[in-house]
């Protein structure tokens, strides 16, 4: 059974936490993901085998959380993020950041740079919101964003996204690819070849962007966005594993 922690925005977010030393690693889910994925599954049984303290959540409007995806943007998402490492992790803190959850976790790292001990990040997605939706969007679609609030978005991976006119809008004052990102940690990138949601080219732009002196990208041929068949699930272990060595945990 999950456990619940009410946010100081009212609120509820389920989550699942372990008990180990640290630094804490935290997963950070995707876009419309939950904390019953695969990767985070994944990374919560080798933390429990390790003795490592591991937290992974929904975000609201995901999973067993409260409210409705509609209704959440990236903002509604940080503060989720940054409540649950708040109330339920102590010291250095190393995000696991899939898909959106890459652009939290570096949000995660601007909002607390002291507690931010490294950084693994798969398939990231940074800035989505403005260089992905809005700047693929036909001349329909922004004025159907503008009247009606929302458009739908096929995707390869599940039902359409409805994206609203709130996402996008809140998703502007939370860009990390247009001021310096400075990461003094470990850090590493992964991304597959193979990816239809996120490009090798964003993976390239965010580590030629991001400043710090042991950051790299991995790219894993023929992978896919979900990046969690056994092979790829090894290599998410075996950078998180060079992360905490790097981070001297």
């Amino acid at each position: 059974m999950c456990e619940n922690l009410d946010t100081p925005q009212g609120r509820r977010l389920a989550y699942h936490r372990s008990e180990g030393r640290g630094p804490w690693v935290v997963f950070c889910g995707g876009l419309k993901s939950d904390m019953e994925g695969s990767k985070a599954l994944y990374l919560e049984a080798w933390a429990r085998r390790n003795g490592r303290a591991f937290l992974r959540f929904d975000y609201s409007g995901h999973g067993q959380s409260s409210g409705e995806f509609t209704d959440g943007c990236i903002g509604d998402w940080h503060e989720d993020t940054l409540a649950a490492v708040e109330a339920l992790t102590e010291g250095p803190v190393v995000p696991v950041g899939s898909s959106m959850g890459g652009w939290q976790a570096l949000l995660l790292a601007r909002a607390l740079p002291g507690r931010i001990a490294g950084m693994v990040t798969i398939a990231a997605a940074p800035d989505f919101t403005e260089d992905g939706y809005w700047a693929g969007f036909s001349e329909a679609q922004k004025a159907q964003l503008e009247t009606v609030g929302h458009v739908e978005l096929p995707s390869d991976y599940m039902e359409p996204y409805v994206i609203t006119r709130r996402m996008i809008e809140d998703g502007r004052e939370r860009l990390v690819l247009r001021a310096p990102l400075r990461m003094d940690f470990p850090v590493r990138f992964l991304q597959g070849t193979d990816d239809t949601a996120v490009s090798v080219a964003t993976a390239l732009r965010l580590l030629e962007h991001a400043q710090g002196s042991d950051m790299r990208l991995t790219l894993v041929k023929d992978a896919d966005h979900r990046f969690s068949d056994d092979a790829c699930l090894g290599v998410i272990e075996a950078a998180l594993e060079d992360v905490l060595e790097g981070a001297g945990g």
